[in-house]
């Protein structure tokens, strides 16, 4: 399932749902240099990208070897030698890793959620609450991908988890939501609307079993996606959003309703 857009209609124009988008998009293309310098671009993901291992080891870095070939941290078994000073602090990688992508699709995927659901949290409680819970979520979203494989010396990078924070916010508060949704079967595909709950819960239950899947090859192994960051974002929105939403559009299925003369 792949949605397309929702019914409710925001009250105030959804300012800070734009910023993030456009951040995530310069980002991307301007300070990573997408498309410009694969060996820049590879480089800038590494040093700017939450990698679990530092996380879980305060103090401990982690590099590109000699021959840019494989990851390597300070205090990992076999590993001698000390990171290039220069490198950014772990707590700045928590903030730029969730800016940063790695593929347009990664990047397009990412903003359509962001601007179908997002639009509608921020409606909910305004902007200074909107970018505390994006933040907050995409750190929480951070920290389940670490507690689940502290010792990946992988990368994590993408608006995924802030993103999935705003899905779980959506799902408790507007879950009978209209969401017109491209559904494919195998090499065909239909356009129908479904209800806000059905959509993105079928989304969180595919991170749940993509995820438990996945322990059989941690992401610090292979490498893919950190589905756990999906789903640590996900229960933070469901959680916490109570907390941060005040100003709900409670009439959000009128839209929808049949006319009563």
């Amino acid at each position: 399932m792949f949605p397309l857009k929702d019914d409710i209609p925001t009250r105030r124009f959804p300012i800070l749902t734009v910023v993030f988008i456009v951040a995530n998009v310069v980002m991307f293309f301007g300070f990573q240099g997408a498309y410009f310098d694969d060996a820049d671009f590879d480089k800038k993901v590494v040093e700017y990208g939450a990698i679990p291992y530092e996380i879980s080891h305060p103090g401990k870095e982690c590099a590109l070897t000699a021959d840019a070939e494989a990851l390597a941290c300070e205090g990992q078994a076999g590993v001698v030698g000390e990171a290039p000073e220069d490198q950014a602090p772990t707590w700045l990688t928590l903030l730029t890793s969730m800016f940063m992508h790695g593929g347009l699709l990664h990047l397009g995927g990412n903003m359509l959620f962001l601007w179908i659901f997002g639009n509608n949290i921020e409606d909910s409680m305004g902007p200074v609450r909107f970018v505390a819970f994006y933040v907050l979520g995409g750190l929480a979203a951070l920290l389940a991908q670490t507690v689940i494989d502290p010792s990946a010396a992988v990368p994590t990078i993408g608006a995924s988890g802030a993103v999935a924070a705003v899905l779980g916010g959506y799902a408790l508060l507007y879950p009978r939501a209209r969401v017109v949704t491209v559904i494919f079967i195998v090499i065909f595909f239909t356009i129908v609307t479904l209800p806000a709950l059905l959509v993105l819960g079928a989304w969180f239950v595919l991170q749940a079993l993509s995820g438990a899947g996945s322990l059989v090859q941690p992401v610090g192994e292979g490498g893919g996606v950190a589905y756990f960051a999906h789903i640590g974002g996900f229960l933070f929105g469901l959680a916490l959003i109570r907390l941060f939403a005040n100003d709900v559009h409670e009439d959000y299925e009128a839209a929808h309703r049949a006319p009563v003369y």
